[in-house]
């Protein structure tokens, strides 16, 4: 039986209901004709994002062929990805919805409002579109973004190595990794030749992980050789040899090729930070801003809503420091000595990587023993901690996750910046581990993995970004930093660093601050450290107006909170709001409103 024969739609579908039930009431059955519908459409997204059924687990049986395929990133595959969301969409907006149960609506809701946004992206003259995703950006290559860290990083995390079968896959995935990289070089072409050039210092550290890609592939170790090596020890072939020559004959010459461009970039490259000073950049931020908080919040907005909310969480912090003998300064500054006092580093070494590890282990199991007095069904949460590719970390933030596999064979990771220890304080380190992991991230994934699989494809990064701020508050609510002011104070701080984003993001895009003033401005107004904000900072500026998702979705999950308190008085129960939010799978906010209210009514 294939994994995805009527049988097992129809498993899925009724573990959807389940676990969508107190979210969602209503009629137990769709329309067949809506969920073949919504299914063949997912499948079609994988065929054209094979690794993203690799990621879900997906790729077997009937579907086998997509392990040995990658994505297409060239102008073509981009127009075809675009035409398969025009016709999609025009077929879910034919489906009549009188008579499907809600979560079936809820569903069709979800495509229509992640294609429509899509394909406004795909209209603007430059970028990449994250369909089912958050990472949309102008640039197709830079120091975050590109299949040069994309591509070894999935091959080594997701693309399993269990048989001949699979390292053949991976070496065909290998073999085709030249042409996605040229597809993105001929977009890359293009966009310098509409004058869009990135900022002189992104281009500083892609041109810099570039170089670090290439030395790494041309080595003797290539981490793409090696994972592939290491995985197939008791699998008889000549797998090293046969991925060493793709590596060093085809995939290093088309590295070479983007780093000429990236080269050719910089020369033409100024410092400006935002898309203000590039072409179409108002137009492609003012898209980047709703795509990333799924409203139409002005960037004004935005930047007043940080500063109010920053405000409020300070004047908690205030009684806190208060009592730790901190008691003169702005809470910035008072936080930034906090975050300087020795006792609460790491030693900058492997030793220190290793505590790292082991304090985001701990916290993991301690939050573990909490989470039924938050859910009423409660998934494995299935999590590995993990180090980043080392060529990744310079321009990566603190940490990253999500989930893993659909059948739960590829678990959930947490990916962690360690290559400067120094990032990483013990008072951060729990409410980093929270909000990528458990209950964050990896936890809130493993329930969109019982959708229905067109929700297990797509995301928004609002929902995404703000429930996993809900889960460092409801790490709080469990008690957590009962015993840890401290700690207490690094989760306050968290918060406060998704307030300075909506700030710092709208002020460098859209009110034309600088690269520097943005960094000192949060720097000054949160006490981080601008070791840390330096990647940060670049971030923002590859990725406009993702920053901004974060406390924006915290903020509508609090505020449909709210609303379900006082509409349900004494019947309010915590754990059937937490499920209506996290069962009703990723959703656009306004969806989440009316999940919310179908929970109420229910």
């Amino acid at each position: 039986m294939t994994p995805w024969s009527p049988t097992r739609r129809q498993a899925i579908a009724g573990i959807s209901a389940g676990a969508a039930s107190l979210a969602l009431p209503g009629s137990a059955f769709a329309a067949p004709d809506a969920k073949d519908l919504l299914d063949r459409i997912a499948w079609q997204l994988l065929q054209a994002s094979p690794e993203s059924a690799t990621s879900l687990g997906v790729d077997t049986g009937a579907h086998a062929r997509l392990r040995g395929r990658l994505e297409d990133r060239s102008p073509a595959g981009v127009a075809a990805k675009a035409a398969l969301l025009r016709k999609a969409l025009r077929e879910v907006n034919a489906v009549p919805e009188a008579g499907l149960d809600p979560a079936t609506q809820t569903s069709l809701a979800v495509v229509k409002s992640a294609f429509k946004t899509a394909l406004d992206g795909y209209a603007l003259p430059y970028g990449d579109v994250a369909v089912g995703g958050w990472r949309n950006t102008p640039y197709v290559v830079i120091q975050n973004v590109g299949a040069y860290l994309d591509t070894p990083r999935f091959l080594d995390g997701d693309h399993p190595v269990k048989s001949a079968e699979d390292a053949e896959a991976y070496l065909a995935r290998l073999g085709q990794m030249p042409r996605q990289l040229d597809g993105e070089l001929a977009r890359m072409r293009k966009a310098t030749a509409q004058g869009l050039i990135p900022p002189d210092f992104l281009l500083d550290k892609a041109i810099r992980q570039m170089e670090l890609t290439i030395a790494d592939a041309g080595s003797e170790k290539s981490g793409m050789v090696q994972s592939l090596v290491g995985r197939t020890q008791t699998i008889p072939g000549d797998w090293g040899k046969r991925a060493g020559a793709t590596v060093s004959k085809t995939i290093v010459p088309a590295l070479q090729r983007q780093l000429a461009e990236l080269k050719r970039q910089r020369a033409k490259a100024s410092s400006e930070a935002g898309m203000w000073s590039r072409p179409h950049g108002d137009e492609w931020y003012a898209w980047g801003l709703r795509a990333s908080t799924t409203t139409r919040r002005t960037p004004a907005e935005i930047h007043q809503m940080g500063k109010d909310q920053l405000a409020e969480l300070q004047s908690r912090m205030e009684p806190i420091l208060q009592k730790l003998g901190y008691t003169s300064g702005t809470v910035g500054a008072r936080m930034k000595a906090l975050g300087q006092d020795p006792r609460f580093a790491f030693p900058n070494n492997d030793e220190g990587r290793a505590q790292v590890v082991k304090l985001m282990e701990d916290k993991i199991a301690y939050i573990r023993t909490r989470l039924p007095d938050a859910f009423r069904t409660l998934v494995p949460g299935k999590l590995e901690i993990r180090r980043m590719p080392a060529a990744e970390e310079p321009g990566a933030p603190n940490a990253y996750g999500g989930a893993g596999s659909i059948d739960g064979s590829i678990p959930g990771k947490v990916w962690v910046n360690l290559g400067e220890v120094s990032r990483h304080s013990k008072f951060s380190v729990p409410d980093l581990v929270f909000h990528e992991g458990i209950p964050g991230h990896v936890w809130q994934g493993e329930y969109a993995n019982r959708l229905p699989l067109i929700r297990s494809i797509l995301a928004f990064n609002a929902y995404s970004e703000g429930w996993a701020l809900y889960a460092q508050q409801l790490a709080d609510e469990l008690g957590a930093y009962d015993d840890d002011p401290v700690a207490r104070l690094g989760y306050l701080q968290g918060l406060s660093f998704r307030c300075c984003r909506l700030v710092v993001d709208t002020g460098m895009h859209a009110m034309r601050w600088s690269r520097a003033q943005a960094q000192q401005w949060f720097a000054d107004a949160n006490g981080s450290g601008l070791a840390e904000l330096a990647p940060e900072i670049d971030r923002y500026c590859s990725w406009p107006g993702q920053a901004c998702g974060y406390k924006m979705g915290h903020s509508e999950i609090n505020a449909q909170r709210k609303r379900a308190q006082a509409a349900l008085g004494a019947k309010y129960d915590l754990r059937d709001f937490d499920q209506a939010v996290v069962g009703g799978g990723n959703v656009p906010l306004d969806v989440l409103a009316l999940n919310v209210g179908r929970y109420i009514a229910g």
